[in-house]
Formats: C-alpha cells, structure tokens, sequence
C-alpha cells in the first residue's frame, strides 16, 4: 500500500513524540503538566496539518507548534504539588525570560541554534546567547548532593568529575541495585545519575523504584541508549533523561536542570 502524505504526518508525529514529551516534561517541570502540552500540541497538529507540512524539518515543526501552545498559554509552570516543585519556583522567579527553553533545546534535544531559532521566532545569534546565559545562570543556582548509579568504571568516573566540576559532591558510585540501595540509604543524595543496565544484570530502574520508595521527592536523571523504554505513558515517568553516548554539555545541562527543578532543603545556593 502506497503511504499517503496524512500517513507520512502521523509517522513523523509519532517517531518525535517520545523526545518532545521528554522536553516538554523538563520544561514544565511536571510529568502531568508536560503531557497536558504535548497532548494539545497533538490536537492542533491534527486540526491543522499544515503547520507541520510547511515546516523544512518535521521535528523542527513540532516543536515550533508545541512552543506557540506554551507560550500562548503565558509560559506556566505547574502548580507547586509538593515542597520539592515549591522549591523549584522560587529559584524559577529569578531566571531570565527564554533561556531555560534555548538550553533545554539545544543540549538535551541537540537541536542547532539555528533550530532553536525557528523553535522559538528568534534570531540564531539570540538563540546562541540565551543557551549562554542559561548554563550560567543554572550552575550558579544551586549545588547538591549525587548518587551515580553506573557500572562501567570509565563512564562513572567521567560524570562524576563533570558532576563535582559544577560544584556538587558525589555521595558515592553504585555498580549493582543492591549497592546503589544500601548507598541511598546510608547518604541520602539531592539527585540521582542513574544507568538502566548493571553490573550483575540488575535494573538501575528497579534501584531507583527501591530508593524512591524511601525518598519519594528526589530528581532522577537517567542516562541511557533507549531513551523511548522509558517514555511509555505509563507513570512515574523521569523528566530527565541523558542519550548514550552523551556530551559533558548534556550531563552539565541535565544535572543543573533537575537540581534546580527538584531542589530541597538540603540544597544551598
């Protein structure tokens, strides 16, 4: 059967659909919130196709609809459902206008400046200077504490050094679930790095289920090569996640936004 251009649409559409929820997730700050705008952005791809047929890249187009659903509804930010999200928006009224969508875009979607201008209707140069001032103004906002949870030696000692370069202590390097647990348990951490694949064949989503079930406010970043086994619709879902292989550039963003989303009295500025 010949594929129609309304069949092209829809693959297209779905093909995007894990990485936009994940962004409009860490935008928003709130599985649920980020879904409701990723959902309305749907109902406006299939009310009006064209805004995506018009469009040089569809994924480009996508996220350009998804940020005139936003930003038409003023920009929110779900309302505080714990201390955790009322810590975030405090640290959110003090952030310039613009540069959390541009970093976000660029080092966790690996979208160009010149794409995050089409995103947003702004200038390449604008574009490159809100991603600029955005890593500045996330890695002053606060410092934690991090559990990584990574088997490979290597890979672990990578993204500690980038984690404690930014001003955080690692509480400790897990390679198995069990190990990870017992760390969590005896070191409570403000966030956890976290890979899907242990050393003994163990899940770092099982240890990370079993550290929640103790600490249910904390961040969680996975780092992993199947970013949509984690994107299911299926809840809780992480808002952050980390491509393998990654950039320092990603970790740094990633880690800078679920402190800053997720902090908790234990943070400091």
């Amino acid at each position: 059967m010949t594929a129609t251009p309304t069949m092209d649409l829809a693959d297209s559409v779905a093909r995007h659909l894990p990485y936009l929820r994940r962004y409009a997730r860490a935008l928003t700050g709130s599985q649920s919130s980020g879904d409701r705008y990723a959902v309305a952005t749907l109902e406006t791809v299939l009310t009006d196709p064209s805004v995506l047929r018009k469009a040089h890249d569809p994924k480009v187009g996508l996220f350009h609809v998804f940020h005139s659903v936003w930003s038409s509804s003023g920009a929110p930010v779900e309302e505080p459902e714990d201390r955790v999200s009322a810590a975030a928006q405090a640290h959110m009224a003090h952030l310039t206008p613009n540069t959390r969508e541009a970093l976000l875009l660029h080092a966790i979607e690996g979208f160009s400046h010149a794409q995050i201008g089409s995103i947003m209707q702004v200038e390449e140069a604008e574009a490159g200077q809100l991603v600029d001032l955005a890593i500045r103004e996330m890695e002053s906002s606060v410092a934690g504490r991090v559990l990584v949870i990574e088997d490979e030696a290597i890979i672990a000692m990578d993204i500690s050094a980038i984690v404690e370069s930014m001003g955080h202590q690692v509480t400790g390097v897990a390679r198995t679930r069990a190990e990870a647990v017992a760390m969590a348990s005896a070191d409570r951490p403000d966030l956890i790095l976290a890979d899907i694949q242990l050393a003994d064949n163990s899940s770092g989503i099982d240890a990370v289920n079993d550290i929640l079930a103790q600490f249910d406010d904390l961040p969680v970043i996975f780092i992993t090569a199947f970013p949509e086994r984690l994107l299911t619709g299926d809840r809780p879902e992480p808002a952050f996640m980390i491509n393998k292989p990654y950039t320092e550039e990603q970790v740094r963003s990633a880690v800078s936004q679920a402190m800053f989303f997720a902090s908790t009295e234990t943070l400091h500025a």
